[in-house]
């Protein structure tokens, strides 16, 4: 008889554990994990597989194995891969016998998308007092966490910006550690986004930058204080910036309002580095709706992004819209390559940009980059150092940031003309992407580093 130990669910074997993971950057860097040293409070007992990793911090990590290779997990870290590294271990110690039986602690709560088989048990799926109280409890312990940060934000205006010259990063690491414990791992991204300011700007606006940051995390704070007094969807971006999780299903079953099927034409695409993880921007725009769409992905360094959606591609899809103000994610269904495959785009002058800019703004106040198709030429310095810039035909010019590509190349591209260029406009200028004209495609943008 094959052994059982959760709610009568055969013990996964170690392949069938690998074979589960998101990707080969989970799998190598689950594998050290396995080891007892770095586990605490760890067991299985009902439907769960429960312990507490450390790391960086102390991880608590919940797994409701089904017949694999279906599971339920989460886990406190930051990692949007699901399942993470830290669950990935806790199945792999739960494969080789590893984990003790025992009495669930009070912090191991059942997975809120726990399915498959049994689902309608009472064991495995909580009612809705238990999932309220789960939720109430995740929000006091982001609140408290929230509270620190703001006594942290107010230290740094009182003693002033000027030693954030020596050590930028040090300064942020235990606040952004302590948000992580705090279950509030977006707001640990925007804090460990804070140093790159002062690589990215120079000597003269740093602090000006760096002040705008530090007020826009104090606002967040005010904004979750007040969360239940919120607009539906502004209280969903407040979330999404502080890193409350959305279910992918919830995504699908309409949470962000109705799908939209549509002609989507991939237009362009900017690979970042965001603290510890590289993300990738992939833009879409619709041809009915004229409305864009964001297809994020995340990975660890080295492991590769997802490649699903090429630019230039034209397809026919479905997209599920994440649920916020100015939300441009979404997810893609039932997509397919489009019968017309020219790609479709929208054309604007920088000031029309610019008001559309102010109305996201208006909507998020934590906004830092919105999709945008400028016709205008490119501008050269008349002076060594100074930026370059794109004029639209009334005269009006945007500074063009340096990054996704070299300006040369774009003059070069529009031959002195007014072209279309696809980029990401923001609150410092506008970041050329990709030319949009028929084989004067920029080259693939390099890697940014970006808050």
């Amino acid at each position: 008889m094959a052994l059982t130990t959760v709610s009568g669910v055969e013990v996964w074997t170690r392949g069938q554990v690998v074979a589960s993971a998101p990707d080969d950057a989970s799998r190598r860097a689950a594998l050290p994990l396995v080891s007892s040293r770095v586990w605490s409070e760890s067991g299985r007992g009902g439907p769960l597989l429960w312990g507490r990793c450390r790391g960086s911090a102390t991880y608590a990590v919940v797994v409701a194995p089904g017949p694999a290779p279906a599971l339920s997990a989460t886990c406190t870290c930051p990692s949007r891969k699901s399942p993470c590294k830290h669950a990935l271990a806790l199945l792999l110690r739960w494969a080789d016998g590893l984990l003790p039986p025992g009495e669930r602690p009070g912090w191991a709560q059942v997975p809120a998308t726990a399915d498959g088989p049994g689902t309608g048990d009472a064991d495995r799926v909580p009612d809705a007092a238990a999932a309220a109280a789960r939720a109430a409890e995740r929000r006091a312990k982001v609140a408290a966490g929230l509270d620190e940060l703001d006594r942290w934000l107010l230290d740094q205006v009182r003693t002033g910006l000027s030693a954030w010259e020596r050590q930028p990063w040090a300064r942020v690491e235990g606040v952004a550690a302590r948000m992580v414990d705090a279950q509030a791992p977006g707001v640990a991204g925007l804090l460990r986004g804070l140093p790159g300011l002062l690589a990215r700007t120079d000597q003269s606006a740093w602090p000006a930058r760096l002040l705008e940051a530090l007020a826009g995390l104090h606002l967040l704070v005010l904004a979750h204080r007040g969360l239940d007094a919120l607009p539906a969807d502004l209280a969903a971006t407040v979330r999404s910036r502080i890193g409350y999780p959305v279910a992918r299903a919830a995504v699908l079953d309409g949470l962000g309002g109705p799908s939209v099927a549509d002609r989507w034409s991939a237009l362009g695409a900017v690979d970042s580095l965001e603290g510890r993880l590289e993300s990738r921007r992939v833009w879409l725009w619709g041809s009915a709706s004229r409305r864009w769409a964001l297809l994020l992905s995340f990975a660890v360094p080295g492991s590769g992004l997802d490649d699903s959606v090429a630019v230039g591609q034209v397809l026919d899809a479905t997209a599920h819209r994440y649920p916020g103000a100015a939300e441009h994610r979404v997810l893609l269904e039932e997509r397919r390559e489009a019968d017309d495959t020219s790609p479709d785009w929208p054309q604007a002058g920088v000031v029309e940009t610019q008001r559309a800019w102010a109305a996201q703004l208006a909507a998020d106040p934590w906004s830092t980059r919105m999709p945008a198709v400028l016709r205008a030429v490119p501008v050269v310095p008349t002076r060594p150092g100074e930026p370059w810039h794109l004029a639209d035909a009334d005269g009006t010019a945007v500074r063009l940031l340096p990054g996704a590509t070299e300006p040369w190349p774009l003059l070069a591209a529009s031959g002195g003309r007014p072209v279309d260029v696809f980029g990401e406009w923001g609150p410092s200028g506008f970041l050329a992407v990709r030319v949009l004209q028929p084989g004067s495609a920029l080259a693939a943008p390099r890697l940014l580093e970006v808050a």
